[in-house]
C-alpha cells in the first residue's frame, strides 16, 4: 500500500509537537523522524507554520463534514444527534491524545498568537454548529432553556479534563500508573455514556426523559 507522505510527515509532526511544542520542534528534526527530507516538507507545507494549519484544517474539517451530516439528518431527534456527537467526539479525542496535547501546548503558547488565532477560529466555528442542534432542540421544547454556548464547554471540558495527562487521568481513576486509559475500550465507553447521561439529565425537559 502506498504511503501517503503528506498524512505521513503531519502524523510525525504532531508526535514532535506534543511532545516538545512548536518552538522546540525544527522542520529538520521532523524530517529526520519522519525519514524524508526537509525539501519534501517544505513542497507539501512550505514553513512551519502552514504545517500546523494543515493539521488543525485536517482535524476541524473532519468534525465540521460531521456536523453537517447529522445536522442534516432528518430522522435523528436533537438528543440522539447529541448522543452521536459525544460518541464521535469521545472516540476521535482519544485515538488522537497526541494532537489533544499539541491543542494545549498551543492554546497555552501567547508566543504563538498567529496559531492561537487559526485553531480558536477553526474549532470555534465546529462549536457553534454544536449550539445551533441545541438551540433548535429548546425551540422544538425538546431542550430544557440552557446556555448553548456553555453546553458545549461541558462537553468538551469534560473529555479535555480527563486528556490533561496520563497520570492525572489515572489518579483520578484510581488506576496504577503503567494503566493506558486512552487506549482502553472500557474507559472510551464509560466516558461516552457518562458524558451522555449527563447531557441528557442537563438537556432533556421531564416529559423527554427516558
Amino acid at each position: 500500500m502506498a504511503v501517503d507522505k503528506k498524512a505521513h510527515i503531519m502524523n510525525h509532526a504532531i508526535a514532535l509537537f506534543a511532545d516538545r511544542g512548536f518552538e522546540g520542534t525544527s522542520i529538520r528534526e521532523l524530517a529526520h523522524e519522519a525519514n524524508v527530507n526537509v525539501a519534501m516538507v517544505n513542497y507539501y507545507f512550505g514553513s512551519k507554520e502552514k504545517l500546523v494549519e494543515a493539521i488543525i484544517d485536517e482535524k476541524a474539517a473532519y468534525m465540521k463534514d460531521r456536523l453537517e451530516e447529522l445536522e442534516a439528518n432528518e430522522r435523528l431527534t436533537e438528543i440522539e444527534k447529541i448522543d452521536r456527537l459525544i460518541e464521535d467526539y469521545v472516540t476521535r479525542i482519544l485515538a488522537g491524545a497526541s494532537f489533544h496535547k499539541f491543542l494545549y501546548k498551543e492554546l497555552m503558547d501567547t508566543k504563538r498568537e498567529d496559531i492561537q488565532e487559526f485553531l480558536t477560529n477553526s474549532f470555534a466555528r465546529n462549536a457553534k454548529s454544536v449550539a445551533s442542534i441545541i438551540e433548535k432542540g429548546i425551540q422544538k421544547k425538546i431542550f430544557k432553556a440552557v446556555d448553548p454556548a456553555l453546553t458545549v464547554a461541558s462537553i468538551i471540558g469534560s473529555i479535555s479534563h480527563v486528556m490533561m495527562s496520563k497520570r492525572y487521568c489515572n489518579k483520578l481513576l484510581q488506576k496504577p500508573e503503567t494503566n493506558e486509559p486512552y487506549t482502553d475500550d472500557e474507559f472510551r465507553i464509560r466516558l461516552i455514556n457518562h458524558i451522555q447521561n449527563m447531557m441528557h439529565s442537563h438537556l432533556l425537559a421531564v416529559s423527554d426523559k427516558s
